[in-house]
Order: C-alpha cells, then structure tokens, then sequence
C-alpha cells in the first residue's frame, strides 16, 4: 500500500492476479474499513460490479467491450476468483462500500487502440526497414523482456514468476508485503520508463493518460463526499507510484480531445487457458489453476498445504493415465519440493520447485512422462458462468436460451466432446421438440458455423451414405464468446443474424457452384426463403453461363440436397425444375467444353462423372436421352480432347448404350497405326478410367493395344508412354496382373512368369531408360 499524502487516498499496488496480493487486500480493507474501493478497469463498466458479485457468477469471467459498428473491436478485462480486484468487489458489496472502476472508458481505450495501431503504421511505412508484419523482432523481445530477466538474475531465481512467487505471493507479513510492492513500484518504474520513452513513446503516453485519469476520478470521487483517508484505490503495481505521487488529474478539455469510439459491454465466460501467458495473455501467469489452489488454501488457513494438494493431483492424473504411482513416491516429491525450496532460502515451495519434484519422483526423472498431468494440474480446464440473462447482449441470451432448450448446456465445456446426431424422427417420446432434438441441434451447429462461430465442428459420419448421420465434435472457448458477441450486430437472434450473413453473400454470388452451395447451407440451415433467393439467384447465373464444371457442380450440389431434403423436413420440390435445367445445359454444352487441353480435361472428367451420376439417381425426371446422345456424339469426335472422348466411350459401355461391335470398332480406329499417340494412347487413358472388368475382358481390345504399341517408332512411343502409364496406374494390383497374364497369353508365354515379369521391380537398366524420359510430365506416376 503507498498513501498518497498524510491522512489521503490510499494507493494499493497488485499483480492483476495474485493469490496473496488478494489476502494482504482483504486483511488491509478490513482494517481500514473504506468507504470507497475504487479499481482500475474500464470507468464505463462500474454497472457491471454488481453483476460480476452475484452469488451465481463463478469467475474465471471478463468484461468484453465491443464496437457498435463493423468491423467489430474487440477489447477484454478478465478476472479470476483470486485477483485482487474480484475480491475488492465482493468485499465493497459485502460491507456496503461505493466500488467504481476508474481507468478509461472502454469507448477512448479502442480509440486510442486505433490511433496508436494507425501511428505504428505510419512508422512502418516511413522506415522501410521495419518489419513489414507489424511484429517486434526476437531482439526487440529480448529487450522487453530484460527488466524481469535481470530482477530473476539479481535475486538468484529461474526466472521472473519464481521470482515473484517467493518473494510477494508467499509474504505471510501483509506489512513486509506493503513495503515490498512500494520499493518495487518505484524501482520498476524508474527502470521502465526511460526505457518506453526512447523506444515506445506511445506506450509511455498511453499509460500517462491512463494515470491522469484515474487521478480525475478519484478526485471526483472526494469531490462526491468520501473522505480521502477512507478511499482504497486497487491498481497495477506499475501505476501505483504514479497515483501516489498526485499525478496531475486529466482536465475536460484534455478528455474531451482524446479519439473514440462508440462501445457497448457485456460479461462473459472466460477460461484458465486463457488467462495464462501461453495463449499470448501479457498479464497472465503460467498455472491459473496451480493459483487458484494456492487461493484456496490460503483461504482455508494452511497455505503450508498446497505442495500436497499440488502433488497429489499431479498423482492423480498419471494414474487416470494407467500409470501406477504410489502415495510414498507423492510424499517423496512433497519432501523433494520443500527441500529445493530452503536451498533458495524461500520459507515454502515455489511452482518450479514443484514441478521439479513431480518430474524426478512422478516422472522417473522424464518430463514426457508426466507432461499432460502437469498442464491440467498448472493451466486447468475450468470456465466461468454467468447467472442466466446477465449482462448479455441479445444473441447471447439467444444462444444460451437454444443450449438449454436442445439440451446443449452440458457441452459449454473447454474440454471438446463428440456427439452423434440422428437427424431422423424419434418415435420412443411423445412430443414433437424432443423427436427432433437432434434434427434441431444439427441446425444450430449449421447456423452457428455459418456465423464463425466455431463452437462445433462437423467431422465425417462413420456412416458415409446416410443422410441422417452426422458426427460433431463440440468445444466452448472464450474465442467462441466473442465471436458471438461480435455476431451482434448482424442480428438480435442466431437466426436472424445466420439469415443476414446467407442475404450478403447471396447478393455477393457471381458463380453458379458458390450459388448451389449456399443454397445447401440454407438447407442445412432450415432457411427456406433464403433457399427460394438462392435458388433465383442460381438461376439468372445459370442462364448466362457455358461453364459445364461449374454446372455440374450445381447440380450435384441440387441432388445432394434432394437426397437429404425429407430427413432435414425441408420442402426441396421447388429445386428439382432448376436441376433439370442445369443438367439439360450441362449436356448441350459438354461437346464444346470438351475441346479443352489436358490440363482442364480434370475437371470436365469429374464434371462427366457428376453428370452421370445425376442421371442415373434421376433418370425419371432428367433427360437421359439427352445424356446419352451428347455422349455418343463426344466418344465419336476426333477434335475434341482425346481422354474424353474415350472416357464417354467408357460410360457408355457402362450403361449398355454401345454394342460391342461399337466399342470394337472404334477402338480399332482409335488405335490405328498412324494415329499420333498423344491422341491414340490419350484415348485408351479415358477409355481406362471406368469398368476395368469390362476392359479385362475383351481380348480384342488387348491385341489392338498391343499391335498399336508395336507399331509406334521410338519417339511415339515415348510419347505414348505418358498416357500409358497414366492409365495403367489406376488399375488395382490385381488387375495388373491378370493385365500381365493377357499380354503373355497375346505374346505365347508363360502368363504366370510374364504376370511375374511385368509387375516386379524394375531392373537398373530398365529404370535409367525411364530416366531419360524427364523431359515429359508423367505427373504423379
């Protein structure tokens, strides 16, 4: 604690999160039993005191401010049940004291946020040394981290939060702890700040600005009628000498020039990931859920306790693990850790020491070992809650409001979950909500992936044909919190607001694909309206466009839907005429399209696969004439890309639509001596691509292949050779082999030795004569 001036405001310096800083807090206010707590945190979140002390509130939690108007500017304010400020709260409540928070405004934070992000930019710019990303360089970190680096060193500790550990969170003298936190605020202080003016001046200004502000609304709060002597300002250890020192209050003039902008507030879930310095959080610390047991005994009244408790969790978790650890190996490591701990002269085992310990007894001296049972025991799983319509902005309430409904509440866990879905009917219960509970959660996962909100992930069904199956896996994070409040501004409902984003890339959509897909969202989604926009959209793009890939795509994503409109109880009738003229265009356009090179023959090959499948699911309602007769014309045609051509060769042998004769004919043209090989063997690929069995078994086509290939001069050949062996890769091994044993019935020997021959390893000659082909793209064969 630091007073300001004889019998004036009482200044008391924390750690945002510190378990002893707390309990010295605590002690401190019952003696001087204040009339005013005043904390640092955002002055236009004072209303929200009251909701974060409710009974029902169990922190971790956070103040999140957020920008009125896209894009949305997101800033937080977290507080776990042992930070200093949360307990400053609940003590003001609990005996009747004014508690007020006294740092900017949210609104000027984000603003200054801006102008200070703007102000980097113009440096940037200005230097075209500086780091294009934006990012401080390793030297420029090392720098930052220096101060604490040399206070770890100077007091002969590992490091920074051992450091502090030992010194201030096991200080049992709540007037050694005062003292303490006043030499090292001003110490730090004066280290700090020459160091932010030469290479950080708008830091320096942003905190200064900080400070005079505080100082006005503590001046404001003596000005309401508390006597100085009976105010408690709770701060960071940083600002604490600065307040103390009656830094100059901030005036009118000087708050009405600082930039803005308009914000609204709300609460929020947070989590103990979060508020540990491994997710980026600069005012966090290693082990939140190692402080939290630290709080807790030290509110039971035996703080000598924590290395057991510590240690015996840690225990707990290896053998959930299957790995045996005895109660004698805990009681070793509790002693080991206490024994570490006097070697530094500490009066009880710090964090470090602990883990040491649990590593050498718990781990057998290898950290892997016990690695995952020290991150649960130090960072912990645990997320805050918030009493039901608290402070929320409309869409939270919605959210919360449809996991209660669907029975979801259970898996606002940061721990994920799986979850299957049957999206049919449930005929064991009695109302019409619970036969389609999970038809109606599926929706709201849909509905919340489509706002990015990543609350659940779709994974592939086991079952990979069934429309009803689908496969979540479900994880709640503090990330997930924002994203929903950000979605606050798209509408005041999950629905609403899903139904705004499906609009705006509706009218976005300039491909008929990206329109067949966002129909499908609003589908899965169950927009109908939406469906019936996209469907209009899909439409006047269609009518203008001779992209067959894009087409096929559409439709495939048309059928899709059909397919699994009954399951989802959504009214598909109306897309059944719009697929009937996405395959009809399809169809008149494949000739043209197909006199593309091979590089686009790709896509137009799965563009046909698309199609005829389509019209195989829907032969009753689709064209099949004409399918088949624009396919028939493409397998006849010698200008057009030769692999599909014989790939619509090959799905007509499929279907019957070609006798053998047919088929026997054209491939004795197609492999006629004198064709060039890209085009002979080219169509032989396509030709390959479907009913190898059907293929196997006309020796005919074998024997023309084989006096084709004769017939080719080494350049052909070697040309030949890129279709060929593109081809022949997607025959299964087996049918390789009875390949193999074809060509040696063709060639009068032994089917067995030449299947043997054909199919092994190629020899050192062999493998150098293909060597000499690089200069031909055999892609990934």
């Amino acid at each position: 604690m630091i007073k300001a001036a004889e019998a004036g405001v009482h200044i008391f310096g924390v750690r945002h999160l510190s378990p002893g800083g707390a309990q010295h807090l605590l002690e401190y206010l019952d003696e001087l039993q204040p009339t005013a707590v005043l904390i640092e945190g955002p002055s236009d979140a004072t209303g929200e005191i009251t909701h974060l002390t409710q009974g029902a509130t169990k922190p971790p939690v956070a103040i999140l401010a957020f920008t009125d108007e896209l894009p949305v500017r997101t800033v937080l304010w977290p507080f776990a049940v042992y930070s200093p400020e949360y307990q400053a709260m609940k003590w003001a409540k609990t005996h009747g004291a004014a508690a007020a928070f006294i740092d900017l405004p949210s609104s000027v934070t984000l603003g200054l946020q801006d102008a200070m992000k703007r102000g980097r930019a113009a440096v940037r710019e200005a230097v075209p040394a500086a780091d294009p990303s934006g990012e401080p360089s390793a030297a420029e970190i090392q720098d930052e981290e220096s101060l604490y680096s040399r206070i770890a060193q100077l007091a002969g500790e590992y490091d920074y939060d051992m450091y502090w550990e030992r010194n201030f969170e096991h200080n049992a003298s709540t007037g050694a702890y005062l003292t303490s936190i006043l030499s090292f605020s001003s110490q730090m202080r004066e280290l700090g700040e020459g160091k932010e003016l030469r290479e950080q001046p708008s830091e320096y200004a942003y905190n200064a600005l900080r400070e005079a502000y505080m100082s006005r609304q503590i001046q404001a709060t003596i000005a309401s009628g508390h006597e100085p002597g009976k105010i408690v300002v709770i701060c960071g250890a940083y600002h604490a000498s600065a307040l103390a020192g009656q830094a100059a209050p901030m005036s009118d003039d000087e708050l009405a020039a600082l930039p803005s902008r308009r914000t609204k507030l709300t609460l929020m879930p947070y989590s103990y990931y979060k508020l540990s310095t491994m997710s980026g959080y600069g005012a966090g610390n290693a082990a939140p859920h190692y402080f939290e047991m630290m709080w807790e005994t030290i509110e039971a009244g035996h703080p000598e306790e924590l290395p057991h408790r510590y240690l015996s969790s840690v225990a707990s978790h290896v053998r959930s693990g299957g790995t045996y650890r005895s109660t004698a190996e805990v009681i070793e490591a509790v002693r080991l850790a206490e024994s570490l701990a006097a070697l530094h002269g500490g009066s009880r085992p710090t964090l470090r020491d602990l883990r040491d310990a649990a590593q050498t007894l718990l781990g057998h001296g290898d950290l892997a070992a016990i690695a995952e049972p020290l991150a649960r025991v130090d960072v912990g799983t645990a997320i805050g809650s918030l009493a039901e319509g608290v402070s929320q902005t409309p869409i939270q309430d919605d959210l919360n409001r449809l996991l209660k409904t669907y029975k979801l509440e259970k898996y606002k866990s940061t721990v994920a979950s799986e979850l299957q879905l049957d999206l049919r009917e449930n005929r064991r219960v009695s109302s019409s909500e619970a036969a389609y509970l999970d038809l109606h959660r599926s929706v709201l996962f849909q509905r919340l992936n489509l706002l990015g909100i990543a609350f659940a992930k779709n994974r592939p069904s086991s079952q990979d044909s069934a429309t009803w199956a689908e496969h979540w896996v479900i994880q709640w994070s503090p990330e997930v919190e924002i994203q929903v409040v950000e979605s606050t501004l798209l509408g005041e409902t999950v629905e609403v607001a899903a139904a705004y984003v499906l609009r705006e890339k509706l009218q976005e959509c300039r491909s008929i694909a990206e329109a067949s897909g966002l129909i499908r969202i609003a589908c899965q989604c169950a927009m109908t309206s939406q469906m019936e926009e996209g469907s209009r959209v899909l439409q006047n793009l269609a009518a203008l466009s001779r992209d067959v890939v894009g087409m096929a795509a559409a439709a495939r994503e048309l059928s899709t839907i059909l397919s699994f409109g009954d399951i989802r109880k959504v009214d598909t009738a109306p897309l059944m005429p719009l697929l009937e003229e996405l395959f009809r265009r399809g169809c008149l356009f494949l000739l043209d399209a197909s006199g593309c090179n091979d590089e686009a023959a790709g896509a137009m090959l799965t563009a046909m696969n698309e199609l005829n499948g389509i019209s195989l699911e829907h032969g009753e309602s689709l064209d099949e004439k004409l399918w088949l007769q624009e396919l028939l014309l493409l397998s006849e045609r010698d200008d057009r890309n030769p692999r599909l051509s014989g790939y619509a060769c090959a799905i007509l042998m499929e279907r019957g639509a070609v006798s053998a004769g047919e088929v026997a004919a054209e491939v004795s043209r197609r492999l006629s001596p004198g064709i060039p090989a890209d085009l002979g063997a080219g169509w032989f690929e396509g030709l390959s691509m479907r009913g190898h069995y059907g293929l196997l078994s006309r020796m005919s086509l074998w024997e023309q292949l084989n006096d084709y290939i004769n017939a080719l001069d080494d350049d052909e050949f070697k040309r030949a050779l890129v279709f060929l062996r593109r081809a022949f890769s997607t025959f299964s091994p087996r049918e390789k082999t009875m390949i193999s044993e074809l060509l040696g019935e063709l060639w009068g020997v032994n089917t067995e030795q030449a299947a043997e021959i054909l199919t092994g390893e190629l020899k050192e000659e062999e493998a150098k004569m293909l060597e000499e082909l690089n200069d031909f793209d055999f892609g990934d064969f």
